[in-house]
C-alpha cells in the first residue's frame, strides 16, 4: 500500500468534483474547492474520521468495499478505480457493473442534434435519448424503467412489426454476442445476470443465440424501421463510444436527401403525435 500516492490521490479527485457532479446541493460559504470530505464519507459509507485519514497517510489498509465505495462516490472510471485498487496494495477485480450516469456533455450534444439519438450501456438500457429518438422508435419515458431495454424488448415484448424481418434478425444475433462480452467484464453484476436470465427463461430465439456463444461489440447496424406515420425508413446506426463509462451514443442517419432522410425530417416536426 502506497499510503502517500493514496491519500494525493483521494485529495485531487475529490477537489475536481462539485456538489452537482453527485447530486448534492451547493450550499452557502463552501471554502474549499470540489467536494467536502465529509460529503465523500457519506457517498461512500464510511465514517469521516476514517476517510480524513486515508487523506492523511494515516489510515490502516482499507478493504475491497471500501475501496469500491469510494471509487462510487468519486465518480471514478474503469482506469483511475484499477488505479486506485493498486495504490491500496489490492488487484482491481472486475468492474462491479455498467454506469449508469451520463455526462452531462453527452447530454447536451444528444439534445440539440437533428437527428434520433439514445445512449445505451453496456448490457442496452437505454439511459438518455432526445425528442427525435422518442418519435422513431418509441416514448422511453411512458415505460418504467426496467422496461427501457433493447433487448427486452426485442426478445421479451415480441412486438417487432416496425423493424423489417432481416433488421431485427441481425440486431438479435449481434446483441446476443455482445451482451456475452458483457456478461464477461461484468460476471458479478446482478442487472447483467438477471436480464441474460430473464431472457434465457423468457426467449427460446435468444436461448438459441446464447448457445453459440459469439462474442462481439456492435459497432454500426443498417436497419429498415417501418414506421407507423411515415412509412418506411432506411437507416444506419453510427455507435460513438463513450469509454470511461462503457457506454455507447447511437446515431440514426439517412442519406441526404433521400426518402429515408425525408421522413426523418418529419418525424421532427410531428414528434410522438399520430397522424391518424
Amino acid at each position: 500500500m502506497d499510503r502517500t500516492q493514496l491519500a494525493e490521490f483521494l485529495r485531487v479527485r475529490r477537489e475536481r468534483l462539485t456538489p452537482a457532479d453527485v447530486g448534492l446541493p451547493a450550499g452557502l460559504r463552501r471554502r474549499t474547492p470540489g467536494l467536502r470530505r465529509e460529503e465523500v464519507a457519506t457517498l461512500a459509507t464510511m465514517s469521516t474520521d476514517y476517510y480524513t485519514r486515508l487523506e492523511q497517510a494515516r489510515a490502516p489498509r482499507p478493504s475491497r468495499p471500501v475501496l469500491t465505495g469510494l471509487a462510487r462516490a468519486l465518480r471514478l472510471s474503469d482506469a483511475e478505480r484499477a488505479h486506485l485498487f493498486r495504490l491500496a496494495g489490492e488487484q482491481p477485480g472486475p468492474p462491479p457493473g455498467p454506469p449508469s450516469d451520463v455526462r452531462d456533455g453527452i447530454l447536451r450534444m444528444i439534445a440539440r442534434l437533428d437527428l434520433p439519438a439514445i445512449v445505451l450501456d453496456a448490457k442496452y438500457d437505454v439511459l438518455a435519448w432526445n425528442r427525435q429518438a422518442a418519435a422513431l422508435l418509441t416514448d422511453f419515458s411512458a415505460l418504467p424503467p426496467r422496461e427501457r431495454n433493447l433487448l427486452r424488448q426485442r426478445f421479451l415484448h415480441g412486438d417487432q412489426s416496425h423493424f423489417s424481418p432481416e433488421a431485427t434478425r441481425e440486431f438479435a444475433r449481434e446483441a446476443a454476442a455482445d451482451l456475452r462480452a458483457a456478461s464477461a467484464t461484468y460476471p458479478d453484476d446482478p442487472g447483467v445476470g438477471g436480464l441474460i436470465a430473464d431472457l434465457l427463461a423468457g426467449s427460446p430465439e435468444f436461448a438459441a443465440l446464447w448457445s453459440h456463444h459469439e462474442v462481439a461489440r456492435q459497432q454500426t447496424l443498417c436497419q429498415t424501421i417501418l414506421h407507423p406515420e411515415v412509412g418506411r425508413i432506411d437507416v444506419i446506426c453510427e455507435v460513438l463510444v463513450v469509454p470511461d463509462r462503457d457506454q455507447r451514443v447511437v446515431l440514426y442517419t439517412a442519406d441526404p436527401g433521400s426518402p429515408s432522410d425525408q421522413a426523418l425530417r418529419l418525424l421532427d416536426v410531428i414528434g410522438t403525435q399520430s397522424l391518424a
